[in-house]
């Protein structure tokens, strides 16, 4: 049964790291980034490593979601016309 939630898993990191290189949004790369984060927490998880799953879910989609927005937020847009 294990496996099943593993391969499940490893689908969702493949997907959602694919939408993060593919959509021109910034808001929804940031958005999948987290994603991504959240899916490699619960991996670690899964495999027996909690503290580190703990770490990258605070880290990886914490505080590095955080500050992605804000970086995002706080640039503006150019237009080269």
């Amino acid at each position: 049964m294990i496996w099943q939630l593993e391969t499940i898993v490893f689908v969702l990191l493949i997907a959602s790291a694919l939408l993060a290189l593919r959509v021109r949004d910034l808001l929804a790369a940031i958005i999948a980034l987290s994603v991504y984060s959240f899916g490699a927490a619960f991996m670690f998880a899964i495999l027996g490593a909690v503290d580190v799953g703990f770490t990258e879910a605070v880290v990886g989609a914490g505080i590095t979601g955080i500050l992605l927005l804000l970086g995002v937020y706080h640039t503006t847009r150019k237009s080269f016309d």
